[in-house]
């Protein structure tokens, strides 16, 4: 399986349970592993026979943006749900680090892999 990966995407969104979190915004990190088959991509060295990945962190800025969820759990199961519905690649990992989530930790966060249903 190859990976197209796109790691350490920042975003700014609103997310948490408590009442301040509602009231700002927090930056996340996200990092994304895509399985997609490359050997086309490398034979005929045309963007049209691979994954845009600039077209995926453009996408998924726009959606955790926009979003208002309270748990990074259900943020990520809808991240992983995008790419694997709009995108059409068989396999996604998709990581989001609510940096400084818990004192006295540096990295707090939830990591879903999920597949496409055949």
């Amino acid at each position: 399986m190859d990976l197209i990966y796109l790691h350490g995407l920042k975003v700014d969104c609103i997310i948490g349970i408590w009442e301040w979190e509602r009231r700002t915004t927090q930056t996340i990190t996200i990092d994304l592993d895509m399985a997609m088959d490359v050997r086309q991509a490398a034979a005929t060295d045309r963007i049209e026979d691979t994954l845009n990945y600039k077209s995926v962190a453009k996408r998924v800025t726009a959606f955790v943006s926009d979003s208002r969820f309270q748990l990074v759990e259900t943020l990520t199961e809808k991240i992983a749900e995008l790419i694997l519905g709009e995108f059409h690649v068989p396999w996604v990992r998709v990581a989001i680090n609510k940096r400084g989530a818990i004192r006295g930790a540096t990295d707090v966060g939830v990591i879903v892999e999920r597949g496409r249903k055949e």
